[in-house]
């Protein structure tokens, strides 16, 4: 069965070549990440379709807007969709490991998001294009911080999604790369529900964080306000 675009209000995301199907994880990010400071370069690791970078290349007036994606398939789609949108003049996608991507840019970006390979189960599919999307060893989160903490500019901002389970243990290893909270979201699907995800923001400031928390449905398909104010301007039947 071909996969449909998914439709948003302003921009369409191709998805039939990508591993990683548009979720909301990708969606949270997008709407929640501060662009406070009008970055002027921002960067998504980890791209997959380049859902996320999309939204904020809607929000933002960055002239400036990259992303690296080292999965064959996901690179060209989201290259497709990049070109396909409305901002195409702002967007670029890398076809590397962020490895090699560190290794090869000099400049520095104010804004950075990852909505990183988190899935570190023991078992494994027997998809390997999902696997590498999906499972931490892809992209392991000393790694990623390593590669935000030369990457992020002076004063910028990189913000995460994450399991809570995680939360701890990645701002541990990110304090080691003088990267600190500002603000943190927790993520439940329902009011009965445990907490899911962490949104993480941080800095190389260290200051007080701000910490909410957010309930995605009170019911099925009854969204509750929050979900709604963070997620309307993207989802067509918000």
């Amino acid at each position: 069965m071909p996969y449909k675009p998914f439709l948003f209000k302003k921009f369409k995301v191709n998805q039939n070549k990508s591993a990683m199907k548009i979720g909301t994880d990708a969606v949270l990010l997008g709407a929640w990440t501060s662009i406070n400071r009008n970055p002027f370069s921002v960067l998504d690791i980890g791209a997959g379709t380049g859902v996320v970078a999309l939204m904020l290349a809607q929000r933002c007036y960055a002239e400036l807007i990259d992303a690296v994606e080292i999965e064959d398939n996901a690179y060209e789609q989201c290259t497709e969709n990049f070109e396909d949108s409305p901002w195409n003049d702002r967007l670029f996608c890398y076809h590397a490991s962020l490895e090699a991507f560190v290794e090869e840019i000099d400049e520095t970006y104010d804004l950075i998001v990852s909505n990183p390979p988190f899935y570190s189960d023991d078992f494994k599919s027997k998809n390997n294009q999902r696997d590498l999307a999906r499972f931490e060893d892809a992209l392991p989160f000393d790694h990623l911080l390593d590669s935000v903490s030369k990457l992020l500019s002076s004063n910028g901002l990189f913000s995460v999604i994450i399991p809570f389970k995680e939360e701890q243990s990645f701002m541990d290893i990110a304090t080691s790369f003088n990267l600190f909270p500002k603000r943190i979201l927790r993520v439940k699907g329902n009011p009965n529900s445990d907490t899911k995800r962490s949104l993480i923001e941080f800095s190389f400031t260290k200051g007080q964080v701000e910490t909410n928390d957010l309930i995605i449905e009170n019911g099925r398909h009854q969204y509750t306000q929050d979900y709604v104010n963070l997620t309307k301007d993207f989802y067509l039947k918000m």
